[in-house]
């Protein structure tokens, strides 16, 4: 599938050959379903944790006599019964990580940038460069193309691109080996310099991804 190739000013720069494979694949929703919940879970911390009777300091004497008090009998002050003692099955650090095949996540990552090309919101960049470091300058120029919430996906960091696009709250620059399901989705849409498009064909074809 042929696409036409802009440039930061809004000028036609030719067009590019999409690989119909990757670009025009069938969205299976439950393959990016699978593929977000994994970079979720991923993600997440698993920091949370609470002392057990074991952690607790505090006294681990004996409270009172055993008998002869007409009160409950009890060993330490560290149970779970008394204000500063220990919590019982509470959370402990943890990973919330599973594991998902090589061939499921290339496939939704292949779902992800077939849903983009075929909603239309798919943009083909000549490159993402930038002759200054200016926030207002590129911001300008994303704002005429439309791109002002847009995932950029480029074959190179330019210093400049990068440092510029920083500022823009709704703008996101990755390499082609940070390209993933969840931020491609998560954007509105999805730039790709021309470059970056048979790099990340070499990826999803390679047996190592």
């Amino acid at each position: 599938m042929k696409m036409e190739v802009i440039t930061l000013e809004g000028k036609k720069a030719g067009s590019v050959d999409l690989p119909e494979q990757i670009f025009g694949a069938e969205v299976r929703k439950d393959l990016l379903h699978r593929m977000v919940l994994w970079q979720l879970a991923k993600s997440r911390t698993g920091t949370a944790d609470t002392k057990d009777r074991s952690e607790v300091s505090r006294t681990g004497s004996k409270l009172y006599r055993q008998k002869g008090t007409g009160r409950a009998r009890h060993g330490s002050a560290r149970v779970n019964q008394f204000r500063g003692g220990g919590v019982v099955f509470g959370p402990t650090p943890r990973s919330f990580a599973f594991s998902l095949t090589k061939k499921v996540r290339r496939k939704a990552l292949t779902c992800a940038l077939s849903a983009k090309a075929a909603e239309s919101k798919l943009v083909i960049l000549d490159e993402a460069k930038t002759s200054t470091h200016k926030t207002k300058d590129l911001a300008t120029k994303l704002k005429a193309l439309g791109l002002d919430n847009a995932l950029f996906i480029v074959d190179s960091m330019d210093e400049n691109f990068t440092r510029a696009s920083s500022n823009l709250p709704f703008v996101q620059v990755l390499p082609t080996e940070g390209a993933n399901v969840y931020d491609i989705l998560h954007a509105k849409t999805l730039v790709l310099t021309k470059n970056a498009v048979p790099m990340i064909e070499a990826r999803l074809t390679s047996r190592s991804e």
